[in-house]
């Protein structure tokens, strides 16, 4: 099997093994219906007038952080070859450096920030399957770092050619678009098991202090009444953080 017929079977079947998890993380039929909205909204109205409602939210994005801390010095090798790329395109825009020599280094440092990307993500995919708080998971996990194997040879084929310097830009750009698209969907469904863990998490914390609802806040949240409404993402951080 060529290297290419390797790397669509393996873009395919990560998009399968994608479908396994995110069943875990969204739910079916399309979201709430408007019945059971309203069905919703009276049953708080009264839990309110019988005084026994308690709401809490957790800030999603920064529960999120659990798990990119976790993999703290593998994202920093990445984040230095961003910085490197930044500065080696104001050496061309300062003309400090030859057109030729631009792209050269160029590819080299784009392969380089690429195989750090997936580097963070298989490090990720190889902490949830150590950990037992993604046991329920981890055979879709081990499905999904399998049939991703292809796709890192190929990057890292993409890495030792574009440092030696024997690949032309049309090729470099053509094999790097694909495997940047591979990335971005192994990227999607990391957050899709992430957010399984979420969701557990919260409920947890929910469960464990009788809270009635707890509210997804995604971005800056205006205002909440403090004395009837509680922050529980710390809780939610440390339950995360006992999964992995």
């Amino acid at each position: 099997m060529s290297r290419n017929t390797l790397f669509v079977a393996g873009l395919a079947l990560l998009l399968a093994v994608g479908a396994l998890i995110l069943q875990f993380a969204l739910p079916s039929g399309g979201g709430v219906s408007d019945a059971e909205l309203t069905a919703l909204q009276n049953e708080v109205a009264a839990l309110r007038q019988q005084g026994v409602l308690r709401i809490a939210y957790a800030k999603v994005e920064e529960a999120f952080s659990v798990f990119t801390e976790a993999v703290s010095d593998m994202r920093q090798r990445a984040t230095d070859k961003g910085t490197e790329i930044v500065q080696l395109q104001q050496q061309f825009v300062q003309s400090t450096i030859s057109r030729d020599d631009f792209e050269r280094e160029l590819m080299g440092l784009k392969a380089e920030f690429l195989d750090a990307q997936f580097a963070v993500q298989i490090a990720m995919i190889d902490r949830m399957l150590a950990s037992d708080g993604f046991a329920d998971i981890r055979g879709e996990l081990t499905a999904l770092k399998e049939e991703a194997q292809p796709v890192i040879d190929e990057m890292k084929n993409l890495l030792s050619t574009a440092r030696i310097g024997v690949i032309d830009t049309t090729e470099f750009d053509g094999r790097y678009g694909q495997l940047e698209a591979a990335y971005q969907q192994l990227d999607q469904l990391l957050v899709g098991a992430a957010t399984v863990k979420v969701v557990e998490a919260a409920e947890t914390v929910a469960l464990d202090r009788g809270l009635a609802l707890v509210l997804s806040v995604q971005n800056v949240l205006v205002y909440a009444d403090p004395t009837s409404i509680v922050d529980i993402t710390d809780l939610v951080k440390a339950e995360l953080r006992d999964y992995l």
